[in-house]
Order: C-alpha cells, then sequence, then structure tokens
C-alpha cells in the first residue's frame, strides 16, 4: 500500500496575525520555527520529499531536512489557495483582512478569479485534481509538505464531494472551517492495490 504523509506548514507570520505580505513570501513566526523542528522527531526518515512553492512550507521543511541530510523539490500542485490579490491587503492586520475574504467566500463564484495573480476556487479545485493524477506513480513512501486549505480539499473530493456549483463551494467553505487542522498537523494519504485513495489524521 502507497503512503503519502502530507504536513501542513508551521505557525507563519500570518497566522500568528501578522500583517498581510506576498503569498508565496509568508514566513514563520518564531513558534513555527519551533513547531519545524519538532517535526525532526514526530517523522522518520523518508527520501522522496515535495514542498509546494511557498517560502512557509520550504521553511517548515528545512529542519526536518537538515537532520537526515535530504533534498526537496517544489511543487506547484501542493500550492495555497491564494484567492486575495496583495494589493486588495497589503500591510492590514488578520482582523483587517477578515471581511474582505468573507465578501469572496459570500459571494461564492467557483470561476471569479480576483487579479491575473491570483486562483479561481475553480483552478484550486484542479490542481489538487492533477496532484492525485501524479501521486499514483510517487514511489511508496512520500512526504509532502503543504496548507491546511489544501489538505481539507483534498478531504473534501476523496469523500466524493464537487465543487464546481456556488453552493458546493459554500459547502467545502464550511467543512474547512470546522476541520480540525492545527499547524504542522499530519495526514496519511493512502492508496490500496486496487488504486483508490483514503486520507485519514495520522498519530505521529
Amino acid at each position: 500500500m502507497k503512503t503519502i504523509y502530507l504536513v501542513r506548514h508551521a505557525e507563519s507570520l500570518a497566522n500568528s496575525g501578522g500583517r498581510s505580505l506576498p503569498d508565496r513570501e509568508i514566513p514563520l513566526s518564531e513558534t513555527g520555527q519551533k513547531q519545524a523542528e519538532n517535526l525532526i522527531t514526530r517523522l522518520p526518515a523518508i527520501p522522496y520529499i515535495f514542498t509546494s512553492e511557498f517560502l512557509r512550507t520550504q521553511q517548515t521543511a528545512a529542519p526536518y531536512l537538515s537532520h537526515w541530510h535530504l533534498n526537496a523539490q517544489p511543487l506547484a500542485e501542493l500550492n495555497e489557495f491564494s484567492y486575495l490579490p496583495l494589493e486588495w491587503i497589503n500591510n492590514i492586520t488578520a482582523e483587517q483582512r477578515y471581511p474582505i475574504s468573507a465578501a469572496y467566500w459570500a459571494r461564492a463564484n467557483p470561476f471569479e478569479k480576483c487579479c491575473q495573480n491570483t486562483d479561481s476556487f475553480a483552478e484550486f479545485s484542479q490542481r489538487v485534481d492533477d496532484f492525485l493524477v501524479n501521486a499514483t506513480n510517487f514511489p511508496e513512501q512520500t512526504l509532502c509538505f503543504t496548507h491546511g486549505i489544501w489538505i481539507a480539499m483534498l478531504t473534501w473530493k476523496l469523500l466524493g464531494f464537487q465543487t464546481n456549483t456556488s453552493d458546493k463551494m459554500k459547502q467545502f467553505r464550511q467543512f474547512q472551517a470546522h476541520l480540525p487542522m492545527g499547524n504542522t498537523a499530519i495526514w496519511e494519504l493512502q492508496q490500496n492495490n486496487q488504486g483508490n485513495w483514503q486520507i485519514r489524521s495520522s498519530a505521529l
């Protein structure tokens, strides 16, 4: 049975209420750096490793990679759902960002793309589908550092739910909001001999 370990990144400055930065450049907080170091004792040595293209996943992986003398490859399919343009949220706090984010989810248009450098919900959904296609060719044990909403989307899809309508988008948002997903949470994605995928929270 193939097992892919999925790790949500450690606490970032955005998670801790910091002011907005370009999404790809958001670093870990001091707490997040300690959480990343703790992964060394939580995860076994796994030689095949991916991160998203975002700094916070790469910084989360860094202590683990250094300890085991391993390398990771960036994989676009693991990227965060980036839906708000920096111009809308530049240098404002998490509290100030909230109504802007809430308005986006209230509109619930899966095809809304706020600017060229952001994702539509439909594009994000497709990215997770693309990951599952590629994951069929991964080795039996693979480690991926990614994002909480990404793991939530993968879980939603494996439960058989759709993402192509406004109602489904709203339902996903409610699902994601109530899915336990702490920083450095580890999930196990497993493919059986029939090619079917299952996901569960890991005991690691």
